[in-house]
């Protein structure tokens, strides 16, 4: 009889398009933008790269039930920053990101991101959502072009749009409050909306 108990790899979400268009846009960015300000509040370019390179290591781990500091430790315990070998780090973190939730068994079960447990089908999903709000922040503070396939966003959106249904309380402290869009906005415009950002946000 089949293995009933794994997903068909042919219906989960593939993180590798967004996670080249993420290297795409770190390769692009010049040693003079590292100090600009991003969409995020806290962050200055140099640390939102920092911060994709942790995430990218953390839901790595998270795919393979490898827990430990990078799992158990919450993205905001500390601002996060690029080490000197940035620019070769973040893009085999991300390609390594994006493979190893290739594998059914990474979307089985439980596992831990953040410091919180979830299952595992729903931490793959958060994954592929950072990259799709963080490569938005890159190339919006770094005056890049932005198209992300519309199959990720699809995913972005009906994870934020159930989070944003959720009470305030429950929706945790990663993302702000949705912002007001209208309907017929293009899906990019209501899912950077969605996760607290202005999407006519300018440097």
């Amino acid at each position: 009889m089949p293995d009933t108990t794994k997903p068909d790899p042919q219906e989960l979400p593939d993180l590798r398009p967004q996670a080249r268009l993420v290297a795409r846009l770190a390769a692009a960015v010049k040693e003079d933008q590292l100090d600009d300000p991003t969409p995020c509040p806290d962050y200055a370019v140099r640390h939102l790269l920092g911060h994709v390179v942790g995430l990218a290591e953390a839901f790595t781990a998270a795919a393979r039930k490898d827990f430990g500091p990078s799992t158990d430790t919450s993205p905001t315990a500390s601002l996060p920053d690029v080490g000197t070998d940035w620019r070769d780090e973040l893009p085999r973190r991300v390609a390594e990101l994006a493979e190893v939730w290739r594998d059914a068994a990474a979307w089985t079960g439980q596992t831990r991101a953040g410091g919180v447990d979830l299952p595992a089908e729903v931490a793959g999903v958060v994954a592929l959502n950072e990259l799709v709000v963080h490569g938005w922040d890159l190339a919006r503070a770094t005056a890049q072009e932005y198209a992300p396939d519309q199959a990720s966003l699809a995913v972005s959106h009906e994870l934020l749009a159930a989070s944003a249904a959720e009470p305030p309380e429950a929706r945790g402290s990663i993302f702000g409050p949705p912002v007001p869009v209208a309907a017929d906005a293009p899906l990019l415009d209501r899912v950077v909306a969605l996760s607290g950002r202005d999407p006519g946000w300018r440097p």
